[in-house]
């Protein structure tokens, strides 16, 4: 005989328990509303999966006035700006003086270390290794669904709101119905070879490098590690580089008449990160809701993608809030408009610094000068240099 699931009711089911659905689940339950988190990732795993994280002031707000934790603040590293560099030349753009706006590089899987223990602090109720196996009836008032844990139990969730805040990979994205949905996405020729080096930091903002070589980024993690990246094949294998000829490559690409020089150390990560633009319409279906990289993802030349995640859970957050306090409806049917707005903001500044940074695959010149001409007209005009500084540090939260 089948075994029988155990049921759990709660008002918001919580598919993925990772930043995006862990932000939402706390602000959810300082609000008095019931939910479960269900992640198939252990803790372990999420926690040591190294990303990058440029967080906008208004993330910085979510983490620190929501009392998540001020880890950010003492730990995180904030910057007033960056450079793009071309020509072999660098052209620091000043956020502050701009826009009066910074940003904070504090790395995604230090944002999950904070959500998950303010969680843990706070009685959530936050399972990890479980795998969703079935979303039930995402067309009624009671939508479900299904997950194992990792003693094989089974379970159902019954719940009045299911959220899907699964990354990038999303099970529950993959659930809504042909019918009702369409996709817009785009793959880049291009990928990023990133590595994390202990080393001092070579610059004290963020270089965003355009050369004939290829597009270069030297970022940063603390005083003591960094983390760079350069333009390469989508199927390069990170086997074949050498520290030597990866410290080789980085310089040429930032090479110039000023001399500037990197500053090197022992490379203990190297991975080939992939680009792609992907946009769900809508981003929701019935009484079932993406949030973060299940309804959308951005290449990282914006450093958009966390951001886009919790302007999306401050979003769906108020309509729940309304829903839930006043029975009304209106702001959950109107999640996904308003969501997509920020969205496509966001994908089109990223589009553009993608384009007018990297080294155009097949060598067009025209493009090539195209973009050179492009960052100049940017770096030389105080209005450019206003638009990338507002849409970099983030439009306000809808």
């Amino acid at each position: 005989m089948a075994q029988a699931p155990r049921i759990l009711k709660t008002k918001v089911g919580i598919i993925g328990g990772g930043p995006a659905g862990l932000m939402l689940s706390h602000l959810l339950a300082a609000a008095g509303i019931e939910n479960i988190v269900v992640e198939m990732r252990e803790h372990e795993t999420i926690r040591n999966t190294h990303r990058a994280g440029i967080l906008e002031s208004q993330a910085v707000s979510m983490l620190t006035e929501s009392g998540v934790d001020g880890r950010v603040l003492s730990h995180g590293d904030e910057h007033a700006g960056i450079d793009l560099r071309f020509n072999g030349e660098s052209h620091p753009l000043d956020f502050r003086d701009l826009v009066d706006a910074t940003v904070t590089l504090y790395a995604q899987n230090e944002v999950f270390v904070d959500l998950a223990a303010a969680r843990q602090r706070d009685q959530g109720d936050v399972r990890y290794g479980c795998e969703v196996t079935e979303i039930l009836d995402m067309e009624t008032p009671t939508p479900k669904f299904r997950f194992t844990d990792a003693d094989g139990g089974l379970f159902e969730v019954h719940a009045d709101v299911i959220v899907g805040a699964d990354g990038s990979r999303s099970f529950a994205r993959r659930q809504m119905p042909d019918t009702s949905r369409q996709d817009f996405k785009v793959s880049y020729p291009f990928a990023w070879f990133g590595i994390l080096t202990e080393a001092p930091k070579s610059a004290p903002e963020l270089v965003y490098a355009n050369s004939p070589h290829g597009f270069a980024l030297i970022s940063q993690r603390s005083e003591t590690v960094q983390r760079m990246y350069f333009q390469c094949d989508p199927n390069e294998d990170v086997n074949a580089w050498s520290e030597d000829r990866i410290w080789a490559e980085l310089q040429k690409r930032v090479d110039g008449p000023d001399g500037f020089e990197l500053k090197t150390g022992p490379i203990f990560d190297k991975s080939v990160l992939g680009f792609r633009s992907f946009v769900r319409e809508p981003l929701s279906h019935g009484r079932m809701f993406l949030i973060g990289d299940a309804g959308h993802t951005v290449p990282p030349t914006g450093a958009k993608g966390l951001n886009l995640a919790f302007a999306d859970v401050k979003v769906l957050f108020e309509a729940l809030d309304s829903f839930f306090s006043t029975g009304s409806e209106k702001l959950l049917e109107g999640y996904s408009d308003l969501a997509l707005k920020r969205v496509w903001k966001a994908q089109n500044f990223s589009y553009w610094m993608t384009s007018m940074l990297h080294t155009p695959v097949g060598g067009d010149p025209f493009m090539a000068k195209r973009a050179l001409g492009e960052l100049d007209t940017v770096t030389s005009s105080r209005f450019g240099q206003q638009f990338l500084a507002e849409s970099y540090t983030g439009w306000p939260h809808a």
